[in-house]
C-alpha cells in the first residue's frame, strides 16, 4: 500500500439530512483490522488489497501511537498508517516496500527525525465528510508533539497517464499546482500544506496510472526544537483556537433551501481558513417570516419554529462535513405550547447540545410570548470549554462569572440588535465579561433589512472578538472588529495558554482575588458542575 492510494476528498452534497454522524478519532487497536480489511479491500480492488493480518499486527506493535482510525457510531470509516525514520538513511530515491519493511515496519526508529505516511484510506461511503482532512490534521499534531523535522511520504499521480505523451512528470506536477490539471491525490495533497520535494521513479512499480512514478511529498514542522522535550501525545486540546463570526445580512428566503444555500457558504467559507469554530447571529432565519400570512406577530414565530429542525439536522451535517465546530446562533423552539429562544452547539464530531436564552426581552416577552429557559451549561469540546450566552443574557453579569467559575475559555454571544444603542449594550457588557471573567467572547450579529416584518425589519452589527485586557492582548482589548454594517466574515487565532497565565500572574487577577468570604454568585436553577478552584486553572 502507499500514502496516496484512495486519500481523495472531492465534495458530495448531501441530501440526506436527517443522517447522525458521530465520529470519534482514536488510535487503531488489533480488533479493528477486519474493519480495516473490509476498506482497503474497496478501495484498492485493482492494486493489492488490504494489508495481511500479520503486516497490521506488526505495525500495532512496533508503533501504535503513529495508527490512527476514525469511526462514526463505532464503525471503522477511515484510517492512517505512519512510522518514524531518521529519513537521511533512505533519503529521497527509496522504495515503498524499501522504507516500510515490505509492509511490517521494522524500520520504525524511535530516534527518527521524520515521520514517513504510509498509508491513508477512507471508506467510499462516506467521502464528502473531508476525514483525509482530520487524519492529516492529526498527523501533523503528532509530529509537533514528537518534536519530529516533518512528514514526508512517497505519493502517486494517478492521472499522469493521460498527459504522459504531451508532459513530463515535472511539467504535469507544475500544471496540477497551477490547478491547470486536476489530480485526485497530489491536488489533495497540495491543498494540505505538502509540497513536492522530488519526483522519482520506481517507488511502485506495479502504478500503472502514474507509470511508475512518484512524488516525494513534505510537510515542515516550524515547531521543531533541535532539543528534543519529551512531549505528551494526541489528546491534549490546541492551546491556539481559530475562531469565525459570521457577520449576516438579512435578505428574504423564500424557501428553506435558499437558507441552506447561505448557510453552506458561510461554513465552508471559514472552514478553508481551517477554523475550529464558526458562530452565527441570533435569529438568522428570521428572514423566512417576511412571506409567511400570520395573524399576529407570535404566531409567526410559532411558524417559523417548524424549521427549527430541519435547520438543525442541516447544520449538524456541515458541522461534520466541514470539520467545524458552529456555534448555531439561535432558532425559536415551540414545544407543549411554549416558545423558547435556543442556540445549538453542533460539534464537528457529530455530537450536540443546546443552551436557551434564560431572558427574553420585553418585546420578545410581549410580542412573540417567548419564555426563558431554565438552565445554564458549560460545553466541552475538542478546543477547550465554551459557553453560550444569547444577546440579551449577556447583560446580565451573573451569568458569565458562574460559567468562569466551571473553567469557561471562549464565551459566545450570537445576538441581534435594530439600533447601534442597541448593539453597544451588547457590545460593552461582552468587553466587560471578557475582562472580569479572564476569557475571550465573540459576538456576532445581523445587518440588513427585511421589509414587511415587525420588529426585525432593520438591524445593526458590528461582530467582534474581545480579549482580557493585560500586556499580552491588545491594547484596546479587541482582537477582531468587523466593519459595521457589512455582510462578512471574522477569523482570528485565540491563545488560550495567555488565559492561564493572565490569571495566575495578571497585572490584575479578578478570579483568584474575589473576596468569596464576603460575597459570591450562587446559582438555584437545575444543577451545572460544581465551580472550579480558582476559575479558569484549567485553561
Amino acid at each position: 500500500m502507499n500514502e496516496s492510494k484512495h486519500n481523495k476528498e472531492q465534495f458530495v452534497p448531501s441530501e440526506q439530512h436527517d443522517i447522525h454522524h458521530q465520529l470519534k478519532l482514536r488510535n487503531l487497536v488489533s480488533s479493528d483490522y477486519e474493519a480495516i480489511k473490509e476498506i482497503m479491500d474497496s478501495v484498492y480492488a485493482h492494486s493489492g488489497g488490504a494489508w495481511t493480518r500479520d503486516q497490521y499486527e506488526s505495525m500495532l506493535a512496533r508503533f501504535p501511537d503513529g495508527q490512527w482510525c476514525i469511526e462514526d457510531q463505532g464503525k471503522v470509516i477511515a484510517a492512517t498508517l505512519s512510522l518514524i525514520v531518521d529519513y537521511k538513511h533512505f533519503g529521497d530515491f527509496h522504495t515503498h516496500a524499501g522504507i516500510t519493511g515490505n509492509g511490517y515496519f521494522t524500520t520504525h526508529d524511535p530516534h527518527g527525525d521524520s515521520l514517513y505516511g504510509v498509508d491513508i484510506f477512507v471508506h467510499p461511503d462516506y467521502r464528502g465528510l473531508r476525514l483525509g482532512r482530520r487524519l492529516y490534521d492529526a498527523r501533523k499534531e503528532l509530529c509537533r508533539k514528537l518534536n519530529l523535522r516533518r512528514i514526508i511520504f512517497g505519493g502517486r499521480i494517478p492521472n499522469y497517464h493521460k498527459y504522459a505523451e504531451e508532459l513530463t512528470p515535472r511539467e504535469y506536477i507544475e500544471r496540477v499546482k497551477n490547478k491547470e490539471i486536476y489530480d485526485p491525490v497530489l491536488t489533495f495533497q497540495l491543498s494540505n500544506d505538502f509540497h513536492v520535494r522530488r519526483v522519482i521513479t520506481g517507488y511502485l512499480p506495479e502504478d500503472e496510472h502514474s507509470l511508475g512514478y512518484a512524488t516525494i511529498s513534505q510537510w515542515i514542522n516550524i515547531d521543531y526544537e533541535e532539543a528534543d522535550a519529551k512531549k505528551p501525545l494526541l489528546g491534549e486540546p490546541k492551546r491556539i483556537v481559530r475562531v469565525a463570526a459570521v457577520q449576516w445580512q438579512m435578505r428574504p428566503a423564500s424557501t428553506l433551501d435558499a437558507l441552506r444555500v447561505q448557510l453552506r457558504y458561510f461554513v465552508s467559507v471559514v472552514s478553508e481558513y481551517a477554523a475550529d469554530f464558526v458562530v452565527l447571529p441570533e435569529y438568522f432565519n428570521a428572514a423566512l417570516m417576511a412571506h409567511f400570512h400570520t395573524k399576529n406577530d407570535a404566531d409567526a414565530v410559532r411558524q417559523l419554529s417548524e424549521f427549527t429542525e430541519p435547520i438543525r439536522a442541516y447544520l449538524a451535517d456541515l458541522a461534520v462535513q466541514y470539520n467545524i465546530n458552529i456555534v448555531a446562533g439561535s432558532l425559536p423552539e415551540y414545544n407543549n405550547h411554549r416558545i423558547r429562544n435556543v442556540c445549538y452547539l453542533l460539534r464537528r464530531d457529530g455530537t450536540w447540545d443546546c443552551q436557551y436564552k434564560l431572558h427574553p426581552t420585553p418585546d420578545e416577552e410581549f410580542e412573540w410570548t417567548l419564555t426563558g429557559g431554565d438552565e445554564l451549561k458549560i460545553f466541552d469540546t475538542d478546543e477547550g470549554r465554551i459557553g453560550i450566552l444569547l444577546c440579551y443574557d449577556v447583560q446580565f453579569p451573573e451569568l458569565s462569572r458562574l460559567l468562569a467559575e466551571r473553567g469557561m475559555q471562549i464565551l459566545f454571544v450570537p445576538f441581534l440588535t435594530d439600533t447601534k444603542n442597541g448593539y453597544l449594550r451588547v457590545k460593552r457588557c461582552a468587553q466587560a465579561r471578557a475582562i472580569e471573567n479572564e476569557c475571550y467572547v465573540v459576538v456576532a450579529g445581523s445587518t440588513g433589512s427585511v421589509p414587511n416584518l415587525a420588529y426585525m425589519d432593520i438591524h445593526y452589527s458590528q461582530s467582534a472578538i474581545f480579549t482580557p485586557s493585560d500586556f499580552a492582548f491588545p491594547h484596546d482589548s479587541v482582537k477582531a472588529e468587523a466593519t459595521p454594517n457589512t455582510e462578512t466574515t471574522l477569523i482570528a487565532d485565540l491563545d488560550l495558554s495567555l488565559l492561564k497565565e493572565l490569571n495566575r500572574h495578571g497585572s490584575v487577577r479578578n478570579l483568584e482575588q474575589r473576596r468569596t468570604d464576603l460575597y459570591k454568585v450562587t446559582w438555584l436553577g437545575p444543577d451545572i458542575e460544581p465551580p472550579r478552584n480558582g476559575g479558569s486553572d484549567e485553561n
